[in-house]
């Protein structure tokens, strides 16, 4: 199982607080460090402010040398796909070839009206998610020297350069993810290197990851050719007290838990996070919501020497 560091910097964080956080996972031998892309936080007062998501990786792609670096997930919503693939493709570059695109429909309203970010129904916002990874994909496999035409009801793109690539062999991997029945698992199926499920239980994952192996079997795909990732709140301690301390500084003090929370002793964490292996997880992106408290660096620390070893 490999082990990924998640950040919510919506919630409130710097740039500098998440280059701290990105390099003690590297420090510490974690597989990548990923941000959530969001404009406006979910709790709290938010402050300093919203940081851009791929701002932020482009500055930690010249700030880091071994991690993967990504999004959970990237809104459909709010980029046009000809300039997210030049960003993204342009980080990739920058990173030497470590960048993974997480892309969703988007959901959050809130952000959208406080920006300026029109926000479509869900049918139209799943409408331009499949148009998006269709053009981002296609106009980075487009060999160099040939152009890219695409005409959909959303975008179109005629005579592209589909300019620039990314460095990495064979594309930036793509990662769909989510809880729908129907859309999501055929455009992980289509389009994506990674499935992932976000907070969800361990049946959740059980049961969305066999829906996903089916519809690539229905659509002649080796389900065995895609990743299957979760993303869960991780809070550990070295003791009850520790772990207490944490879960207050969270918004889950007294006992407040989540069904997707991991948490506990490592002892504990490691049987939690072996039942999500059993139900197929492959990846856990461990979601460290203390990213602001300079305690975030000894949580990671005691994950990274008590948790990891033993998975």
């Amino acid at each position: 199982m490999l082990l990924r560091i998640f950040t919510e910097p919506q919630i409130g964080a710097t740039y500098d607080d998440l280059l701290a956080v990105a390099r003690r996972t590297e420090e510490t031998g974690f597989d990548a460090f990923f941000r959530s892309d969001h404009f406006l936080t979910m709790g709290g007062d938010g402050l300093p402010g919203p940081t851009d998501a791929w701002v932020t990786l482009a500055g930690l792609a010249r700030e880091t040398s071994r991690i993967r670096l990504g999004t959970l997930m990237t809104a459909a919503t709010f980029r046009l796909p000809g300039p997210l693939a030049i960003a993204v493709a342009q980080v990739d570059q920058m990173s030497g070839g470590r960048i993974e695109l997480g892309i969703g429909a988007g959901w959050f309203e809130g952000e959208h009206t406080a920006y300026g970010i029109p926000f479509p129904e869900t049918g139209e916002r799943f409408d331009r998610l499949e148009e998006q990874a269709a053009i981002v994909t296609g106009l980075w496999a487009t060999p160099a020297g040939k152009t890219f035409d695409f005409e959909g009801a959303h975008y179109r793109l005629s005579g592209s350069p589909a300019l620039p690539k990314p460095v990495q062999d064979g594309g930036i991997p793509i990662i769909i993810g989510g809880h729908g029945a129907k859309r999501t698992p055929r455009l992980a199926a289509r389009y994506a290197a990674e499935f992932n499920v976000p907070f969800g239980s361990v049946e959740d994952n059980r049961r969305l990851f066999a829906g996903v192996r089916e519809v690539c079997e229905d659509a002649g795909r080796d389900p065995a050719s895609l990743v299957y990732g979760s993303a869960v709140t991780v809070c550990v301690g070295r003791d009850d007290a520790e772990v207490s301390r944490r879960a207050e500084a969270i918004g889950r003090g007294g006992g407040n838990w989540r069904p997707s929370d991991v948490h506990g002793t490592p002892a504990e964490v490691v049987d939690v996070l072996g039942r999500y292996a059993e139900a197929g997880m492959q990846r856990a992106y461990l979601q460290v919501l203390d990213v602001s408290d300079l305690d975030h660096l000894d949580h990671l620390d005691l994950i990274a020497a008590e948790v990891a070893p033993q998975l």
